[in-house]
């Protein structure tokens, strides 16, 4: 028996919601539930100095005005600290952690990536950052929509942060960690997390943990070839404008819905979508 497709969609409360996240929220939802799966709503709510206050629940407002309703009680990062401690320690013990007390600018001066200066180094004095000994020799991996990707080899093998020097945990840790204690059996999110995706295998495997399913989308850019994201100051999404939202986003997936769904309630459109979704992905 094949064990239950478990899925997740996981912003950062640092803004509202906008296309391109809807782009990754509904093509995620749509992923769950042609598969009889479940569709969780994680919160990465671990870096406070980013957070914006009442984004958490405006996130949510607007998953459900566009009928994307999640599975079981939304997640929230920071109620599982523990287990991140749990991971890092397990990554400790086996001797796959070093600290690092170099500034970003003496990263940045010795290249594009980290050149694993403190390997070797055996640093106690405070503050310093915990780094993943990345041993992973990976040019690439298998995608579910894009087949096989490349990545640069150097950037995949870098010695990335798990814990920061301000203490709070990177998101690669959380991420990975939450991934796995939830069971997560596919990822789906943007291309832009592409090389994120490939140095995660690496955790993943070092956890001792099955690594899931990818699948990355399109993104959405605005005319000059920025990115659609919360730094590129994206428009939030319109909840009043649901239906056409979603239409929106189908387009972004490769679905092209009828210009007539732009009219109807959500409900009618995730049905023409979850009909579209399963022909597409059959």
């Amino acid at each position: 028996m094949q064990p239950r497709y478990i899925g997740r969609f996981a912003p950062s409360p640092s803004g509202p919601l906008h296309l391109g996240s809807l782009v990754t929220a509904l093509g995620s939802f749509l992923q769950a539930r042609i598969h009889d799966g479940l569709w969780h709503l994680r919160i990465d709510d671990i870096d406070p100095p980013r957070e914006m206050p009442g984004a958490t629940e405006a996130i949510m407002q607007t998953l459900v005005s566009h009928g994307l309703q999640w599975d079981g009680n939304a997640i929230l990062q920071s109620q599982h600290l523990a287990q991140y401690q749990s991971s890092l320690d397990a990554l400790i013990a086996a001797q796959k952690v070093f600290a690092c007390d170099c500034t970003r600018q003496q990263v940045k001066t010795n290249g594009p990536y980290y050149q694993g200066t403190c390997r070797t180094k055996h640093i106690t004095q405070l503050p310093h950052a915990l780094r993943f000994i990345n041993q992973q020799h990976c040019d690439g991996f298998r995608d579910q929509r894009l087949g096989w990707v490349e990545v640069d080899q150097q950037a995949a093998c870098e010695d990335f942060i798990l814990r920061r020097k301000d203490g709070l945990f990177a998101y690669h840790l959380a991420s990975v960690s939450d991934d796995i204690r939830m069971g997560i059996s596919e990822i789906v999110r943007g291309e832009d997390l592409l090389l994120p995706s490939a140095c995660q295998i690496a955790l993943f495997e070092a956890l001792g943990a099955p690594v899931p399913k990818f699948v990355h989308l399109p993104l959405v850019m605005f005319a000059d070839g920025r990115k659609y994201s919360k730094q590129n100051y994206a428009p939030p999404l319109d909840n009043s404008k649901a239906a056409s939202n979603l239409c929106a986003a189908l387009g972004y997936l490769g679905c092209e819905p009828p210009e007539v769904l732009k009219k109807e309630e959500c409900h009618s459109v995730i049905d023409w979508a979850l009909t579209k979704w399963h022909k597409m992905q059959g």
